[in-house]
Parts: structure tokens; C-alpha cells; sequence
């Protein structure tokens, strides 16, 4: 009698032992590794020292270099979600109003670009979009002169749009499936439009649907890096890019370091406050 509530309590600990050791040995020291070593002091002649500076995070912030690259990447993480939520949306609501087979097939369909690398999907956009790509081709066919497209942040959102649009419709579409459609029947029959339903009934049904797809696809294009460093080219840098120059062009680890950190905190106070704008919005329509 004495023993089983100490069992009891210790069971969830027990049950959650192996992951939260597996998600600090993968995640938590690697992290707390990177932060130390962005604060190490480092010299071009002799490499990293063992001494503590600030001198990379304030070089970081301070630097107009940076800033812009920083900036591009929040520019182009913010347009690839707006474009994946304003196609993403509508093709979840068709796809959650479909009826098998056509259902199935168009859902793998959506899910199977995730089973080709992103480098080869990448590669295949620069075979579209440059000089004599496709899509010049085509409008050279039609009478207009050719457009420079690769290398350009209009390719990365291009390919990022891509890459992110599953993850942006799976959510929504998750959320669509637990809505009950004799709601928006209901809406329909007291007299309200189809795009008053969708928008009154709907819209805040699934808002936390794509909630989840928009930090998603936010998070993974902020720190992109094969797409970036393909279509983009040398001289379009992102953050990723950037990291990766920093750690094996210059040998600068800590500086690399410092970069990473600086993106990740960036993305998460940007992730958190949409998470808390959107959660609150959402609770005051539903009630």
C-alpha cells in the first residue's frame, strides 16, 4: 500500500528519462557549446584562444554588413510564409473537402516533393530560372525579353515556397479535419455567404492550424541554407550562408558562432511574439 505511490510517481520520469537525455545530448549541449565558444577571443595568426570577449556580438550588431544580411533573411522568411499561408490555405480547404480516392492521390501529391532532396530541387530551379532557362525561353518565345532571375532573392523565395508549401497545408489541413462541415452548413442556411462562412466560421476554426504551419515555415526558411547558398550565389548571403563562410572560409568559428546564436534568439523572439498575437487573437473570436 505504502509502495505504489512512490511507483506511480516515479513512472513519468522513468517513461520520460531516455528522450529528455536523448533532446540534452542532441540539442542542449551542442547549443550550450556553441554559446561558449562565441565568446572566445579569437586571432587570425594564432586561432582560438582561451580568454572571453564580446567583441563578436558587438562587431555583429554594429556592423551594417550584418545587419543587412540579417535583415534579407527575415525579409525573405517572412514573404516565403506569407506566399506558402496564402496558397497553402485555400489548397488545404479543397483538399479537407475532397472524397477519396482523389483525396489520397492529391495528398500524396502535395507530401511527395518531401521525398526528393532539396539540393536536387534546388538545382532544378537554377535549370529553371537562369539565363537560359525555361522560363526565359518562354518569354522569348512570346515576344519579351529575358529576365534575370537566378542569383536574385526572387529565386530563393521561389524555391523556399517550394520546399515549405507541405509544411505549411499539412497543419491546415489537420485542423480542417476536426471541424465538423455541418457548421459551416449551419452559417450557410441562417443566410451567410460562402465567404462569410469561410471567413466568420472557418478562418478561426483553423487559425491555430496555421499557427503551427506559419512558425514552421518561418523557422526552416530563416535558417535555409542549401536553396540560399545555390540560387542565391556568393554574393546574396543569408545568415546560413553567412555561418558557413564564418566557420570554414575564415576559420572564424567563434564569430560564426556568435552569428548563429544572434539568428536564433532573433527567430524565436519573432516566433513567440506571433505565437502569443495570433493564440490571443484566436481565444478572444472563439470565445
Amino acid at each position: 500500500m505504502i509502495s505504489r505511490p512512490s511507483s506511480r510517481s516515479s513512472s513519468p520520469w522513468l517513461l520520460a528519462g531516455p528522450g529528455a537525455l536523448f533532446f540534452a545530448g542532441m540539442i542542449l549541449l551542442p547549443l550550450a557549446l556553441t554559446v561558449i565558444l562565441s565568446f572566445r577571443v579569437y586571432d587570425h595568426a594564432t586561432g582560438i584562444k582561451d580568454a572571453y570577449t564580446l567583441s563578436h556580438y558587438i562587431a555583429v550588431v554594429t556592423d551594417e554588413y550584418y545587419l543587412g544580411i540579417f535583415w534579407r533573411t527575415l525579409r525573405v522568411a517572412a514573404m516565403t510564409t506569407l506566399i506558402c499561408a496564402v496558397i497553402g490555405a485555400p489548397e488545404a480547404y479543397i483538399l479537407a473537402r475532397m472524397r477519396n480516392p482523389w483525396r489520397s492521390i492529391f495528398l500524396l501529391v502535395i507530401i511527395g516533393p518531401l521525398l526528393v532532396s532539396v539540393v536536387v530541387r534546388a538545382f532544378g530551379w537554377s535549370m529553371l530560372l537562369g539565363s537560359q532557362g525555361l522560363v526565359n525561353q518562354a518569354l522569348q518565345l512570346v515576344g519579351l525579353s529575358p529576365v534575370r532571375l537566378l542569383y536574385t532573392e526572387t529565386a530563393i523565395v521561389i524555391a523556399l515556397v517550394h520546399v515549405m508549401l507541405p509544411f505549411m497545408v499539412i497543419p491546415i489541413w489537420t485542423a480542417l479535419q476536426k471541424l465538423d462541415p455541418m457548421v459551416e452548413a449551419a452559417a450557410w442556411s441562417l443566410g451567410a455567404s460562402r465567404f462569410t462562412a469561410l471567413r466568420r466560421v472557418v478562418l478561426p476554426q483553423v487559425s491555430l492550424g496555421m499557427l503551427s504551419g506559419c512558425l514552421i515555415v518561418f523557422g526552416l526558411s530563416a535558417s535555409a541554407f542549401a536553396i540560399p547558398g545555390l540560387l542565391g550565389g556568393r554574393r546574396l548571403k543569408m545568415a546560413a550562408t553567412l555561418v558557413y563562410d564564418e566557420y570554414l572560409h575564415e576559420l572564424n568559428w567563434p564569430l560564426g558562432a556568435a552569428i548563429a546564436i544572434i539568428v536564433l534568439v532573433a527567430n524565436l523572439l519573432i516566433m513567440l511574439a506571433y505565437n502569443r498575437m495570433v493564440e490571443t487573437r484566436a481565444r478572444r473570436m472563439l470565445g
